[in-house]
């Protein structure tokens, strides 16, 4: 039988990243674009555009989508994206039409998830939630080996749990969401409060954005999360406090999910997770020490995600070449459970 192949392309607010996958998760080409997010027109043509480009290479026979938004039950419209000028867009039918391909469309945290628990760090096991540390926070929950979207498609919304009861304002309106305390935001916003208060934090990080743009003036040197981390990575002592918190808080959050979802496992991925241990050694130790029922009850591993930024591409990929053949994907562990709960055998992939 001919290797099966999908497209997967991954839309952020600032990038296209397209690539074809194969059935082990591999991406055999790439493609990149700038992200038009001003005009929803420009954004389909873009995305049509990549496909031919890879089907022109490998017969692809899908195209999977991870958009950052909220994507309805049917998985065909982007009803609302906060970074794109998408608004109820019915997104699979205008790809379809113009790739004459079948396509499918779920939010990126999703086909992230997906491709963690296919091919990255959460393989067998069933039940399973990711949290992406970015400039928010984004999620998914795999629940016997099956995306859990909601009863509107929405589920995974963790990073506005409250946390902090009328703490620190947040974009969605509320206050004391749980990605004011725990994502990418956080440490750029300390960066920013020290390179203002010309303290010696801020002048060590100034100097380390200054290497990323030598040719610019130090009035203009921009300071995020990211020099926060490098700086952590080098050994400075600030630097590492700083992440701490951030895990910390993330520990208190991930406990939380724990109580209401109870999964085996917590996969961490995301810019900020390339603090690695600096960030999920503290969020170990919150989690279990605010987790209900502590010392009486297993805890969920947290580790950190294995495909990095190519999950959600390599996560749409995938789910579109699996509804394109109608197939469900082997699990050893999640067919086993689905066949526990239902007291049916577990099909053999063929």
């Amino acid at each position: 039988m001919p290797e099966r192949l999908a497209v997967g392309i991954d839309i952020g607010g600032t990038k296209i990243a397209a690539g074809v996958v194969d059935e082990d998760g591999r991406i055999l080409a790439r493609r990149r674009r700038l992200t038009p997010s001003t005009d929803a027109e420009l954004v389909l043509t873009a995305i049509a555009e990549l496909t031919e480009e890879l089907r022109d290479e490998h017969p692809v026979k899908a195209v999977g989508i991870g958009a950052a938004g909220f994507i309805d039950e049917s998985q065909s419209t982007v009803m609302f994206s906060p970074h794109l000028a998408w608004r109820n867009e019915p997104l699979r039918d205008r790809v379809a039409r113009r790739t004459r391909l079948p396509v499918l469309v779920d939010n990126d945290a999703n086909t992230s998830a997906w491709a963690e628990w296919r091919f990255g760090a959460a393989q067998n096991v069933p039940d399973v939630v990711t949290v992406t540390l970015g400039t928010g926070i984004g999620g998914a929950i795999v629940i016997d080996g099956q995306p859990y979207r909601g009863a509107h498609g929405m589920a995974g919304e963790f990073g506005h749990q409250q946390v902090v009861p009328g703490g620190i304002l947040c974009e969605c309106g509320n206050r004391g969401c749980w990605e004011q305390y725990a994502s990418g935001r956080v440490l750029s916003r300390r960066a920013a409060a020290e390179v203002a208060a010309g303290t010696p934090a801020g002048g060590r990080l100034v100097e380390l954005a200054r290497l990323d743009h030598p040719t610019v003036g130090t009035a203009d040197v921009l300071v995020d999360g990211t020099h926060v981390t490098r700086l952590a990575a080098a050994g400075d002592a600030t630097a590492v406090e700083w992440i701490a918190e951030v895990g910390h808080w993330l520990g208190i959050g991930l406990a939380n999910l724990s109580a209401s979802i109870d999964p085996g496992l917590f996969v961490i991925g995301g810019g900020v997770s390339d603090a690695d241990e600096m960030l999920l050694a503290p969020a170990r130790a919150a989690h279990a020490d605010q987790l209900v029922g502590r010392g009486f009850r297993s805890e969920a591993r947290i580790v950190r995600a294995h495909l990095g930024p190519d999950a959600g591409l390599v996560g749409a990929a995938d789910m579109a070449r699996i509804r394109a053949r109608r197939r469900r994907p082997a699990n050893p562990a999640g067919r086993a459970r689905v066949a526990a709960r239902t007291g049916r055998s577990p099909r053999r992939r063929r």
